[in-house]
């Protein structure tokens, strides 16, 4: 797989173009790069398939509306995944119980706990 090919198509799917990132590196360690130097850096081939993850598992890429590019792993499986910012949802709704009451299995939503 060619990380900058991945990442091109990653953009675009998203919605973006690189014009709209504000951001290329690592929120944890600070460490960071522009679209122009990324693109020199990341046209490498890695293998994406498991095993262990070869892309830096921190790398992020954040768009100006706050949505993000961030690299996901499955058992060494690597890709990006989108995520979008956050919204309020058109309809808010009280919470009166966090946990599935213990007579039910589990695997429930707050909907469905608070049902």
């Amino acid at each position: 797989m060619n990380l900058l090919n991945e990442t091109k198509n990653a953009i675009e799917e998203s919605g973006h173009t690189p014009a709209d990132i504000i951001f290329i590196g690592s929120k944890e360690s600070g460490h960071c790069c522009t679209w122009d130097q990324f693109q020199t850096l990341a046209d490498v081939e890695y293998y994406n398939g498991f095993g262990s993850q070869k892309v830096a598992e921190d790398l992020i890429i954040a768009f100006s509306d706050g949505s993000t590019l961030w690299r996901k792993e499955y058992d060494g499986s690597e890709c990006w995944e989108f995520s979008q910012p956050f919204q309020m949802p058109p309809e808010t709704k009280p919470i009166s119980r966090l946990v599935v009451p213990t007579d039910r299995t589990g695997w429930e939503s707050l909907a469905e706990i608070n049902a």
